[in-house]
């Protein structure tokens, strides 16, 4: 009998308050299914389709709902009540799902939406976690390059980008030069596919397509000049970590911003920096 997952049981014995069931006649291993779960007419011998969790006295029970997640599987979830262990989160069953504190990349509040998945802690007991969610994502999405998307951010990576689940299950990514420090775990953006890779995962961008997006960027790169007392102290030419850092994008939308200022008579580029006019 499998914990966290549906399957199909042989009813062995009916009582009062239910009936037990087992992988077969004469396993002496039983569940019960409370008898306002037991299908009607269903008698010894026959077979129920059943999640297995545990109640709140820690007892292996089954159940003939389906519950918003099941293990392998991911599922964006309601925050019912927060503790200082953790919290509580609806899974479509009685016994609420505990999320473990040590199990949040973030703070959490009733009434909060979040993408976790299901495991089996070491007490053999069924918890929820936002982490370690990466794998379990689907690849098989719809999209293509240049759709619009609604994706979940679900992590946030220092050397990759910006982890997030398109539709809450499509596994997808924004790359670490675009600037999402005004964004949180939790957060669902409209972003752009900008490719699909060969193993089905999604590159995404909060940029618009670069025609539409250059007059923004020139407008930035020209305050970020200004901060500057109107000498940038570096130009176009700068390595793709500086311009990330400081422009908080990458060194081809720099380039198209700075051509377009140039373009315009508002700025003058020299060997090292960049001047306002």
């Amino acid at each position: 009998m499998r914990l966290g997952e549906k399957q199909k049981l042989t009813v062995t014995k009916k009582v009062e308050f239910g009936v037990y069931l087992s992988k077969h006649e004469g396993d002496e291993k039983k569940v019960l299914l409370p008898a306002k779960q037991v299908p009607e007419g269903v008698g010894q011998g026959d077979e129920v389709e059943v999640f297995l969790y545990k109640d709140s006295k820690d007892r292996l029970i089954a159940t003939t709902k389906e519950p918003y997640i099941m293990l392998g599987q991911t599922a964006v979830l309601k925050v019912i009540e927060t503790g200082d262990i953790g919290a509580f989160l609806d899974w479509g069953l009685e016994k609420d799902l505990f999320l473990p504190y040590k199990e949040m990349t973030r703070k959490t509040e009733p009434g909060d939406e979040i993408l976790v998945r299901l495991y089996i802690d070491k007490s053999s007991r069924l918890c929820a976690s936002m982490r370690d969610l990466y794998e379990l994502l689907s690849t098989d999405s719809p999209y293509q390059k240049e759709d619009m998307v609604s994706a979940r951010i679900y992590e946030f990576s220092g050397n990759f980008g910006t982890f997030a689940a398109v539709d809450d299950k499509y596994s997808a990514m924004i790359p670490s030069h675009e600037d999402c420090g005004s964004k949180k775990i939790g957060d669902v953006i409209q972003a752009r596919v900008t490719n699909v890779k060969p193993d089905g995962k999604l590159d995404l961008t909060l940029r618009k397509r670069a025609y539409l997006q250059m007059d923004a960027d020139a407008e930035a790169v020209l305050k970020v000049i200004e901060e500057y007392a109107g000498v940038l102290p570096f130009n176009d030419k700068a390595s793709p970590e500086v311009i990330k850092r400081e422009m908080k994008m990458s060194k081809n939308a720099f380039k198209r911003a700075v051509g377009r200022l140039y373009k315009e008579r508002r700025i003058e580029i020299t060997e090292r920096s960049i001047r306002k006019l």
